[in-house]
């Protein structure tokens, strides 16, 4: 007699990962409650996401586990299969309840991709920078731009490993890039670099990693719609070194306003600054300034195709990292936080390596990925540095390392 089918295999879009549950009721379970089929043929290219999802009709299931061999691959409902190599692989999925264990397998097939991927960032969603010394600089503002042809010339600056520069200005100026492939989540190993222009100083005495380091916050996600937007997907920050310190402030907003270029200006020679009532910003913490201008950069710092005002929320702000080493503001360095920040450390160093794993979500829970198809990074400091101006992360690009 065949049993009734209660658990499938479906190869779906990806949905929110949560807690499993498919009982309608709390009747008992019986012998004929429980069964797993699979469907045939499945095949994807490396480094694509397959969903395999497990469903049933009133039972309770109490426990699941995904494996391939010996190796444990999850235990919720959704398998979220990916892998960096081609190759044939028997996923088996076990059920338990009280009264029964079943369990049975599916085989997948990953297959090379018919044209070759690059490692390197292929594409710019979006840029918005926030006011800093070297906005319309980098990329260069024409009259004319809009926001999608700033985003082209970004991608022309920093896609495929061209190693232009682009500057995201005080805090919250952000660069979202993408890829022609999803980066891995492989375990064990950090997963893709940021380049920025980050380096020590050698005149340093502090006795700590510091010279022009300007952080920026890491942000990732998945594109669950499969339509090549960052659109619906939910974004995680990685979790740096700073980012569960109390100096650190989360869910941080600021507005900046578009200054009066024919205002006249407000020097202040003890802060290197040629205006120092230049861009008004004002935040969700009950504080308002601004950004100085200085007398190495003239041009306007607000970015010419925005409107009147700029809005950044949502964010994490880290504590200031400027230090005035000589104590006559000739010499400033900016220290490097520990891990986990673009701009952050030499483009040589393991510590512009990031790890998916350090994802959480917005209530700072981790989370696990399988993969990732969009970067975004932000500047995380609102300072002003004397000479140095203002502190703005600066983005070279972004590598798959493990491709």
């Amino acid at each position: 007699m065949k049993i009734k089918q209660c658990i499938a295999f479906a190869i779906i879009l990806l949905s929110s990962v949560g807690l499993w549950s498919c009982a309608k009721d709390d009747t008992p379970n019986s012998a004929s409650d429980l069964v797993i089929s699979k469907p045939e043929g499945l095949s994807i290219d490396r480094c694509r996401t397959l969903k395999l999802a497990v469903s049933c009709n009133n039972m309770i299931i109490k426990s699941l586990e995904w494996s391939i061999g010996d190796s444990i691959l999850s235990s919720d409902a959704n398998l979220y299969f990916i892998s960096l190599k081609a190759g044939t692989y028997k996923i088996k999925v076990k059920a338990k309840n009280d009264l029964k264990t079943l369990s049975d397998s599916v085989t997948v097939t990953v297959k090379q991709e018919a044209t070759a991927y690059t490692p390197y960032l292929t594409k710019v969603c979006d840029f918005m920078p926030a006011p800093g010394q070297f906005g319309n600089v980098l990329p260069q503002y024409e009259a004319g731009d809009t926001q999608e042809t700033i985003n082209k010339k970004v991608e022309n600056a920093i896609a495929n490993n061209k190693r232009g520069m682009i500057s995201l200005g005080a805090y919250g100026g952000y660069v979202v890039v993408g890829f022609d492939h999803t980066i891995v989540n492989v375990p064990g190993k950090k997963d893709f670099k940021v380049l920025g222009n980050a380096f020590y100083a050698s005149g340093n005495t502090t006795g700590k990693k510091a010279g022009s380091c300007e952080p920026g916050i890491v942000m990732v996600a998945y594109d669950k719609n499969k339509n090549g937007k960052p659109d619906d997907d939910e974004w995680y920050e990685l979790a740096g070194s700073e980012y569960s310190k109390p100096t650190t402030i989360k869910n941080y907003e600021i507005t900046y306003y578009k200054p009066d270029e024919n205002k006249t200006p407000t020097p202040s020679p003890s802060v290197s600054a040629t205006d120092t009532t230049y861009v008004k910003w004002t935040d969700n913490q009950g504080k308002s300034g601004y950004i100085f201008k200085n007398g190495f950069h003239k041009q306007s710092y607000y970015p010419q195709w925005a409107g009147s005002k700029i809005t950044f929320k949502g964010g994490t702000l880290i504590a200031n990292n400027a230090f005035d080493q000589s104590g006559k503001g000739t010499y400033w360095v900016l220290f490097a936080e520990d891990w986990g920040y673009a701009d952050n450390a030499p483009n040589d160093s393991d510590l512009s390596n990031f790890d998916i794993d350090w994802a959480v979500d917005s209530n700072g829970n981790k989370v696990k990925l399988p993969g990732i198809d969009f970067v975004k990074v932000y500047t995380g400091l609102q300072q002003w540095a004397g000479w140095l101006g203002e502190t703005s992360t600066e983005v070279a690009g972004v590598t798959d390392l493990n491709l």
